[in-house]
């Protein structure tokens, strides 16, 4: 990895100053590759914090547009944005918000048909979709391709945020935590059941943080859930088993991992 600019140096200083993190682990994030799924809500702060860290390059995949009912919790988008393609416009925030990050950004539907395709060659996926048929898509191929999954959800005044590393040989993947029962995209999302503004972005960012941390070499192992509960309620940690029936990663031992 070549060294830090004089540019670099300044405009990361804050984080390079931890211990953990440091100029190898600048590098690291220079170097490095996420791929974020949904800019809606969780998106939307997850995109700005990967960006201003110095994450290398950043593939943004959304096929929606910004509609008004968004705009009181997707705050990269404006009301003058209302009918553009988010994956545009959020590259676009990025792009202005750190030109040292390149950025992709894809206007399409992740669906299993496509999945590999568009996750391989990527050193962390961000999933923020919001149904289970595209997070377990999104799960079933990270599994396969051995790259890391940081998923994050939020609805009502409830948060979730995982990171995900099922092919190993004592980790669960995010299919062990829901089961198969949702692979139909028929399930409920914040327009049916509502979200307060603010939670999406509290999980996004969160999200991004264990991205980070991911790439860095430092953080809370794989497998940790961490829970939000809302109203006046607090974080705690859910330690996920591996479910050795899972149809995505319940085969693996300790010799494939």
């Amino acid at each position: 990895m070549t060294a830090l600019t004089d540019a670099e140096l300044e405009r990361y200083a804050r984080q390079i100053v931890l211990p953990e993190v440091g100029g190898v682990g600048q590098r690291r994030l220079r170097a490095a590759s996420v791929v974020v799924i949904g800019a809606g809500g969780i998106g939307s702060a997850a995109i700005p914090a990967l960006a201003g860290a110095g994450v290398g390059r950043l593939t943004i995949i959304d096929d929606d547009v910004v509609e008004e009912s968004n705009l009181h919790r997707q705050l990269i988008f404006r009301s003058d944005q209302v009918g553009q393609p988010k994956a545009a416009l959020a590259g676009a925030y990025a792009q202005a918000l750190n030109p040292n990050v390149t950025v992709q950004p894809v206007n399409a539907r992740l669906e299993a048909q496509n999945a590999e395709a568009f996750l391989r060659d990527h050193d962390v996926i961000l999933d923020g979709s919001d149904n289970f048929a595209t997070r377990l898509a999104v799960s079933d191929a990270a599994t396969r391709l051995h790259v890391p999954l940081v998923s994050a959800a939020a609805a009502r005044f409830q948060a979730q945020v995982g990171l995900f590393r099922g092919w190993e040989a004592d980790k669960a993947c995010y299919r062990c935590f829901v089961g198969d029962a949702f692979d139909a995209d028929d399930c409920d999302n914040c327009a049916e059941v509502g979200v307060l503004g603010a939670l999406p972005g509290m999980a996004g960012s969160f999200a991004a943080l264990m991205a980070i941390e991911s790439i860095v070499g430092v953080g809370a192992p794989a497998g940790t859930l961490h829970l939000y509960q809302g109203p006046g309620g607090g974080w705690r940690q859910l330690r996920l088993p591996k479910d050795p029936g899972c149809s995505a990663c319940g085969g693996v031992d300790a010799a494939d991992a």
